[in-house]
């Protein structure tokens, strides 16, 4: 009998059948799950060939294919680390991750080998690997049928992945994710979201980030599902291919896109069960439109790199915009004192900590960091939020997004939530900006919809009725469109550098 290897193995025994196709490709091609796990397999033994032992890692900068999924799947049943990284990132950054993670295996585009070369030389790393976007390199190489390796063990506190923090608030850091994180955070969301082996999840999201591959992937392969993978997000294709899906997993920049569309309408929509937005916040003024159009109500959940979800919106039940509905089966989520770490009354303003077997084990090589970031057993998340009486959460922003004027306390989510239901506006990101007079003013950046001219009195006019006015934006700003990361994340610090002069200039 072959060792357990925990994230693997479960994987493996929740195929339906290795005949039935797990992946449908955008050129029309068919990937079957016993294809996915051949190859797997194949490429598990190219692995250890090439001297990975249990706890090496394998680095991955790769375009999103089939092959690149059966890349991770093998790592894991090698019983290595995987470590997924951003396309984007440049030279500099791949500098630093390789050197600080020190994986036995990089595996890069071949159109960055040239420059990559060298970096990963001078990290140490054993191996430099090709996987190009039409699933073929030298990391393939070898993987003959019949090279088979069979799982390597791995128990449930053994690391499954290092994934790195965006790093708003300094250099990344690598996040542990051990196979037991991965593994029941997967199992609750396919109880919580009702998947079964005959939905079709269109699958649009990158998959170098936590919540295309451990959501998205993960729940797909847990529960026999099949995925139409598309190698980016594209309208046109998303739009041909919703009736042929019963799942859709997005960031709000889908659905800001989707609504625009003359087409979207509930007969589109009719073959879907569910549609789940996460990885930033959705507007309210976004999902009571969808709903509009579609009969649909978005289901916004909450997650971050070191604990994958925490918080999800019922399945049955009511779907409440601007809230991220309530902890997960097992989760226990708290709201505290930033200062003291008390725990607070209900529908108070305090810092968001959790705790559950989906919560990480620490930053890679940080031990000290790791320390100050748990209280009690908690890990404190660095999200303001608060909790209704019908147990219901709620994100007010970032800790470090507070914004301090005159004294008082203004949270960015309060007041962009205001300005969102105002008509014309497409989206809007808040910020405190440096003030002579009140230590930090507040600064309303505007996107307004396409074809709408609006005015500063237009913005502040309509919150005079709804915001205090120590609240109320002392200067708005009018953009095209805001700065948004590979997620869809509005890249707030890159607002503040921007408009940092804005009261003293």
């Amino acid at each position: 009998m072959a060792p357990s290897n925990h994230l693997y193995n479960l994987f493996e025994a929740a195929i339906p059948r290795r005949d039935k196709t797990f992946i449908e490709l955008p050129e029309g091609g068919h990937v079957s799950f016993g294809d996915l796990f051949d190859l797997t397999a194949q490429i598990a033994a190219g692995l250890q060939a090439r001297g990975l032992t249990p706890g090496d890692r394998v680095a991955v900068q790769v375009e999103k294919t089939w092959q690149a999924l059966a890349l991770y799947l093998a790592t894991l049943r090698a019983g290595g680390v995987f470590l997924p990284l951003n396309t984007a990132y440049t030279d500099r950054e791949l500098d630093y991750f390789l050197t600080d993670a020190e994986p036995r295996i990089f595996v890069c585009d071949p159109a960055r080998q040239a420059t990559a070369t060298a970096i990963a030389a001078n990290a140490g790393v054993k191996h430099l690997e090709t996987l190009d976007a039409a699933g073929t390199g030298t990391i393939l190489d070898g993987t003959t049928k019949g090279a088979v390796l069979e799982p390597v063990a791995r128990g449930i506190d053994d690391p499954a992945s290092i994934l790195y923090t965006s790093g708003t608030t300094g250099r990344s850091k690598g996040a542990i994710l051990s196979h037991g994180n991965l593994a029941s955070n997967a199992a609750t969301l396919v109880d919580l979201w009702r998947f079964n082996a005959d939905d079709v999840l269109l699958h649009a999201l990158p998959i170098f980030h936590i919540h295309g591959l451990f959501v998205a992937t993960n729940v797909a392969l847990l529960a026999g599902a099949r995925m139409l993978f598309l190698p980016r997000f594209d309208i046109e294709e998303i739009m041909h291919l919703i009736p042929r899906a019963t799942v859709m997993m997005g960031v709000p920049t889908f659905y800001n896109r989707m609504i625009t569309r003359d087409d979207l309408s509930c007969d589109l929509c009719s073959p879907m069960r569910l549609f789940i937005s996460g990885s930033a916040p959705l507007s309210a003024e976004v999902h009571k439109e969808f709903s509009a159009r579609t009969g649909h109500h978005i289901l916004e959940r909450y997650g971050m790199t070191e604990t994958g979800m925490n918080a999800s919106n019922p399945y049955d039940g009511a779907r409440r915009a601007g809230t991220v509905g309530m902890p997960l089966p097992g989760t226990d989520l708290r709201i505290t004192d930033p200062e003291t770490g008390e725990e607070l009354e209900t529908g108070a303003i305090g810092m968001i900590e959790v705790q559950g077997p989906n919560v990480f084990s620490g930053y890679w090589r940080l031990p000290e960091k790791t320390k100050a970031e748990f209280r009690n057993g908690y890990f404190i998340t660095g999200d303001m939020g608060k909790i209704d009486a019908d147990g219901y959460v709620s994100i007010v922003g970032r800790e470090k997004d507070l914004i301090i004027t005159g004294g008082l306390n203004v949270y960015p989510a309060e007041v962009e939530s205001a300005i969102d239901e105002i008509l014309g506006v497409a989206e809007c990101a808040v910020i405190g900006v440096r003030h002579d007079d009140f230590g930090e003013g507040v600064v309303a950046v505007v996107a307004p919809r396409n074809g709408t001219d609006l005015t500063e009195a237009d913005i502040t006019g309509p919150l005079q009725m709804r915001l205090a006015n120590f609240k109320q934006p002392k200067r708005v700003v009018f953009v095209d469109h805001l700065p948004r990361n590979a997620m869809g994340k509005i890249e707030k610090a890159s607002l503040r550098k921007t408009y940092a002069g804005l009261f003293t200039d």
